[in-house]
């Protein structure tokens, strides 16, 4: 027999002791301080489109998953919300809470800048990369509008459902609707802020101000020939009050307004848009 054998033999005896010991530790303290998961997280975790997009306010679909169980303890999910999911997920995790189920209309993602190629036209050709990110903070971007679309297309690389696209005519990205899941990429990857979630409408029928610039009329219109200027004649035609003018530009509830398209037509500039068809007063009167 080898002289070293028996050494070998106690080390590993050893080795073996202690391994058992650390095991039996272990599995006492996992035990101890083990954390009963809710079944129902994982319940509704399968039911949650599980793209993680953050767009309901939580890192991710498994968070979410946590917060809406918590939330049902109160017999109500307040707030919470799936926009990509919509109402038919938000119904399935609602019965599988026992929780009644809440409406809520469903959204699309509306850009708010109608500074086109023609309307704004390009004055300083930058040459920097094809980032909006980064010709945001180095520029006013080539329209010279501190406020308007950049045109370099952020938004659309930030899509993963092919919802946009850059009109080749205007410059600017263009929403399809069909497509658009409301994940909100799109909102975080603007530098400007110029993309918001909006109820869809009833038949897809929305009204919107096609502009966020703060400058004054005479200011705004020799960066955009379509810029508000705060006349505030669309909001002296609403009916339902749903317009608003404040620091130099209209803005519009999309929960309050009913898409009557009176205050199209009345806009000076023509900087606010809708999604139907609605006569200019010319066409009106011909």
């Amino acid at each position: 027999m080898p002289e070293y054998l028996p050494l070998l033999l106690i080390s590993l005896g050893i080795t073996g002791v202690l391994g058992l010991a650390a095991a039996t530790l272990l599995h006492v303290l996992a035990n101890r301080f083990s954390v009963e998961t809710d079944p129902r997280i994982g319940q509704v975790l399968e039911v949650l489109p599980g793209i993680n997009c953050g767009n309901c306010g939580q890192p991710g679909c498994s968070s979410f998953a946590e917060t809406l169980v918590k939330s049902a303890s109160s017999g109500s999910l307040g707030s919470l919300y799936c926009p990509p999911g919509g109402e038919s997920v938000m119904a399935q995790v609602s019965s599988l809470l026992g929780l009644a189920v809440t409406k809520r209309e469903p959204l699309v993602a509306q850009l708010r800048c109608g500074g086109t190629l023609k309307t704004a036209p390009e004055r300083v050709h930058y040459e920097g990369p094809k980032r909006c990110a980064l010709a945001h903070n180095l520029s006013a971007g080539g329209s010279l509008c501190p406020f308007g679309c950049l045109r370099l297309g952020d938004c659309v690389v930030s899509c993963d459902y092919g919802a946009l696209i850059i009109d080749p005519d205007t410059g600017l990205p263009t929403v399809i609707p069909d497509k658009c899941i409301a994940c909100g990429a799109c909102v975080r990857a603007c530098p400007r802020n110029l993309f918001h979630l909006v109820p869809r409408g009833r038949k897809e029928r929305r009204v919107h101000v096609a502009c966020q610039n703060h400058e004054t009329a005479a200011v705004a219109l020799k960066l955009c020939k379509s810029a508000c200027i705060a006349c505030g004649k669309c909001a002296a035609v609403c009916p339902v009050n749903a317009i608003t003018v404040e620091n130099n530009l209209a803005t519009i509830d999309p929960l309050k307004c009913i898409a009557c398209g009176k205050c199209v037509p009345v806009c000076p500039t023509s900087a606010i848009q809708s999604t139907f068809p609605v006569p200019r007063s010319s066409e009106k009167e011909a």
